[in-house]
């Protein structure tokens, strides 16, 4: 889940309450400076400058945490009590930088699948749960890919009535 939106500091600073704006300005700029170190990153992959920022960092949000959660409101402690709970959820790109610090790449990948169940009214079955699932993650797939659907489809079904045909992998060659 992306930090911004999942911990709804935005919504925090505009509601009124103890200390609500400066608690989500402060937690604002931390996922901003987080992010910023992480395209930083991704641009130098100087590793060993990244390991020593994020030991830093980390140090950094847990001091705000507990500078701030005394001070806090009901909604802010919610989300401070989140913060400190969950951080291994939460900044999981620090200890695993092959890993983006948002979901931006998840979410146009789920909208196919997000589309489909609203417009069908969803699977009916397990099993026709997991075929749809296997259906979409074959389009996506090629989609990402940049490969044609309709081709791998078309490849896999002679494949299957002619023991000559190579069935098509969805895995990409190096």
């Amino acid at each position: 889940m992306h930090l911004r939106r999942g911990l709804n500091l935005y919504k925090l600073i505009l509601i009124p309450g103890l200390n609500n704006k400066e608690i989500g300005s402060a937690f604002v700029s931390l996922i901003d400076e987080g992010f910023k170190n992480y395209a930083l990153f991704q641009q130098t992959k100087n590793i060993d400058e990244f390991w020593s920022w994020v030991s830093e960092f980390k140090l950094k949000v847990e001091s705000s945490i507990h500078s701030w959660i005394d001070k806090a409101g009901g909604e802010a402690g919610k989300l401070l009590r989140s913060l400190r709970n969950k951080a291994h959820q939460w900044w999981y790109f620090l200890d695993h930088p092959d890993i983006p610090p948002d979901n931006n790449l998840a979410e146009p990948t789920l909208r196919l699948a997000v589309t489909k169940r609203k417009v069908s009214g969803g699977s009916r079955s397990m099993k026709r749960f997991q075929n749809t699932a296997n259906l979409l993650t074959v389009i996506q797939t090629c989609r990402r890919q940049g490969r044609s659907v309709i081709e791998f489809f078309d490849q896999a079904i002679k494949a299957m009535v002619n023991s000559s045909v190579q069935t098509p992998s969805l895995i990409p060659l190096l």
